[in-house]
């Protein structure tokens, strides 16, 4: 399983770096080589803190996006954010170093942005920890006795993975140096906003004790405001 990540992390790695360093037009951008060291360093890292504590949530993170146990419309969406992703770094590529409409970002920004993806790493190990079920498509996972989990980040928010996804959306843009990437972030955050939702239908449609978790936990990604 180690290998699988190996190899599935570096042809992330080599897809991302193509599609941002393409749309710049240039190797000559520190800011895309450190975005692809931290993401790619801290994502493995957290693979290999999985492969020993949680091969069973490993296995289901490696799994392919599109799946038979899915609702279609989980489907549909995990392909539209996989193609939305990809547009996103290319207009960041682009936008940064290619045409250079943004201004450069002060140095306190861009390590901001850095400083975001490393804590949302963070977070998702946090998340890992309490909740062996956080597999990154919706359904039920019958097979390894799926239930609810209400410990940890989830005694606070119902999605924390979506929480610490946030400041990975703000985190990007900021250390690449990208306004337009930037402007990108709130129709980003509808969109797993509109995911939660329905992913919370099928949890109280099919999971049992949802409902009542729903009742306990106010608030979806952030305490006192949603």
């Amino acid at each position: 399983m180690i290998t699988r990540l190996i190899l599935q992390t570096s042809l992330w790695l080599a897809c991302m770096g193509a599609l941002l360093f393409g749309a710049a037009g240039t190797f000559a951008w520190p800011a895309g080589w450190w975005y692809l060291i931290e993401t790619g360093g801290l994502s493995l890292w957290v693979g290999l803190w999985l492969a020993r504590h949680d091969p069973g949530l490993l296995a289901e993170r490696l799994a392919p996006i599109v799946q038979a146990q899915q609702s279609r419309w989980d489907r549909i969406f995990m392909m539209a954010v996989t193609v939305a992703w990809g547009a996103w770094l290319v207009l960041m590529g682009l936008d940064a170093m290619r045409y250079r409409w943004s201004a450069p970002f002060p140095v306190w920004l861009v390590s901001l942005g850095s400083l975001c993806i490393l804590v949302c790493l963070l977070l998702c190990v946090i998340v890992f920890r309490a909740n062996s079920y956080a597999a990154p498509v919706v359904k039920i996972q019958t097979g390894r006795g799926h239930k609810v989990i209400d410990t940890g980040p989830y005694a606070h928010v119902r999605h924390p993975m979506y929480s610490a996804a946030l400041l990975l959306f703000i985190g990007t843009p900021l250390l690449l140096g990208s306004s337009w990437g930037l402007a990108c972030v709130p129709v980003m955050v509808i969109g797993i906003g509109w995911r939660a939702v329905r992913e919370e239908r099928v949890l109280a449609e099919q999971l049992d004790g949802y409902t009542g978790y729903i009742a306990r936990v106010r608030y979806r990604f952030v305490p006192f405001i949603w």
